[in-house]
């Protein structure tokens, strides 16, 4: 299994913390989120992982060399339009990576090795997102609307009261779906919006096609970093997965 980290934006929101280094270098107690994020993965039998890279791309170099290790292969993909494109571009630069079935993976998303476990044990379909219940979604929640398990629809502009969940930013995709993916990746890469685009505005399209299924994780642990005050809810969630051996073990481990 290969997992595609998209992790090439600076995160503006969480200035001044990423004045001079990317969001996926912001510390997490000893270990940086990338880190983190590669260390699940690993435990979690993906050890062959491509991250996309922009801004400071050496210094995510730099971190991504020291972790390489037996059973670990990381490479990266530089995305010299970060600046200007949204992470539809990452994808699109990294699609000669989606020959196989693969992951891809949020820059700014961590989760207990258990939500791992829950999606790549979920039935078989092209395509599958992971997604969470709350009692309600705000504007900035990656909304989605499903049919029993199927996906519907998904994007931040859904009306809060027709959404059933939010997606995580973990997707999967196997067979036919990561070949379906990488083409749809392409050709919206070819209209005149593509710069601007996320990578699940292609998900809403091919789940018109009925191709896109869901993996709820309801009762698991996960976070997101995308603004200051969420460093703190995932300073605790981190250090309570490490109390109770919910990640990798390497993670639990002195550095």
């Amino acid at each position: 299994m290969r997992a595609i980290i998209l992790s090439a934006g600076q995160g503006s929101r969480l200035l001044p913390l990423t004045a001079d280094r990317p969001k996926c270098l912001v510390p997490l107690g000893r270990r940086s989120f990338i880190e983190w994020q590669v260390r699940q993965l690993e435990a979690g039998g993906v050890g062959d992982i491509v991250v996309v890279t922009g801004f400071r791309a050496a210094m995510v170099e730099a971190e991504l060399a020291r972790l390489t290790g037996p059973g670990l292969a990381v490479r990266t993909i530089f995305n010299p339009f970060f600046g200007v494109s949204d992470n539809l571009g990452s994808c699109w630069l990294a699609r000669g990576e989606m020959n196989q079935d693969f992951i891809v993976l949020n820059g700014d998303t961590l989760f207990e090795s258990a939500v791992l476990a829950r999606l790549l044990a979920s039935p078989p379909a092209p395509i599958t997102v992971t997604v969470d219940k709350k009692p309600r979604y705000d504007a900035d929640d990656m909304k989605v609307r499903l049919e029993g398990a199927r996906l519907l629809d998904i994007g931040k502009t859904l009306p809060p009261e027709q959404s059933h969940a939010e997606s995580i930013g973990l997707l999967l995709f196997r067979g036919e779906g990561a070949r379906a993916f990488a083409e749809a990746v392409d050709a919206a890469m070819r209209s005149a919006e593509g710069l601007k685009w996320w990578y699940l505005r292609v998900i809403a399209g091919l789940a018109q096609r009925g191709v896109v299924s869901t993996a709820s994780i309801e009762g698991l642990e996960w976070g997101e970093m995308d603004y200051p005050q969420d460093l703190e809810r995932l300073q605790a969630l981190t250090e309570g997965w490490v109390k109770q051996r919910r990640v990798a073990p390497a993670l639990c481990a002195q550095p």
